[in-house]
């Protein structure tokens, strides 16, 4: 069963494919495959993201509070209208990362966001989850507005679950046909061969991780793939306009030096 709640420190790093490959032999001697990753190189996650007609969400996120927090759906490949996906919750703040999240079924999902009303209980519902959700819908007129996924591979510590390491590629975006069930197509949001790495744990890293960042000069990142795409929306909106792009770079990419995450 999927862990529905939990707390955790994120750190974000862009790598290319030759340290992405440098990197996977040394991982391995400490961490093993998530398990569907052990019978496929990599699996899709697809995502609606929600926000307010005027995008306030995405544009207090990229203004860097103290706390934030955003609403999104998620499946694991393509779903249809009878499959469990999940709506989650993301919070974040000083720096701590608290995701909670409840299964549903997709059209349950869908009718609970558009209506507002918390859908008739089942068992494999999260109660608590499902009336934070009720209240979050009340507090923001929230409405689909971005389709994000991703192909994803993810990595476990054999000694500490709660240290874990994703690989995403060929991320692509959409901001029209938002629902998960009508594909998982889009637009690239990186260049080709570029992957978005993760660190994920509730405490500190182990020495030997951050001497294989060291010693391959990967350094960290502050990443949004919503934040980054508004960028680049935001930038060809004014393009079409005639006028000059808008740069929100310094909000979405501040490389930091490895010793601030320990």
């Amino acid at each position: 069963m999927a862990i529905e709640v939990f707390n955790r420190h994120e750190s974000k790093f862009l790598i290319d494919n030759d340290t992405y490959n440098n990197i996977q032999d040394k991982l391995r001697e400490f961490m093993e495959l998530d398990e569907y990753n052990k019978t496929h190189e990599l699996y899709t996650i697809s995502n609606i993201y929600y926000d307010t007609k005027d995008n306030n969400l995405i544009r207090n996120s990229l203004a860097k509070p103290e706390y934030k927090e955003k609403l999104r759906l998620r499946a694991y490949g393509v779903p249809q209208n009878d499959s469990k996906v999940y709506l989650e919750i993301k919070k974040k703040f000083c720096g701590m990362v608290n995701k909670r999240r409840t299964t549903l079924k997709l059209k349950e999902a869908y009718d609970f966001v558009s209506s507002g009303r918390k859908p008739e209980f089942k068992g494999y519902m999260n109660k608590q989850v499902i009336n934070e959700i009720e209240y979050i819908l009340k507090l923001y007129d929230l409405e689909p507005k971005l389709y994000l996924a991703y192909d994803r591979k993810a990595l476990f510590s054999r000694e500490n679950r709660s240290l874990r390491i994703t690989f995403d590629t060929n991320i692509r975006t959409r901001r029209e046909e938002l629902n998960l069930e009508k594909g998982d197509y889009g637009e690239a949001l990186l260049d080709s061969g570029q992957w978005l790495m993760e660190i994920k744990a509730e405490k500190s890293i182990p020495l030997w991780l951050s001497k294989l960042l060291s010693e391959h000069k990967i350094f960290r990142t502050s990443f949004s793939k919503y934040g980054r795409e508004y960028q680049k929306f935001l930038n060809s909106r004014h393009e079409m306009k005639g006028e000059s792009s808008i740069c929100l770079n310094h909000f979405l990419v501040q490389p930091q030096l490895i010793p601030q995450y320990l």
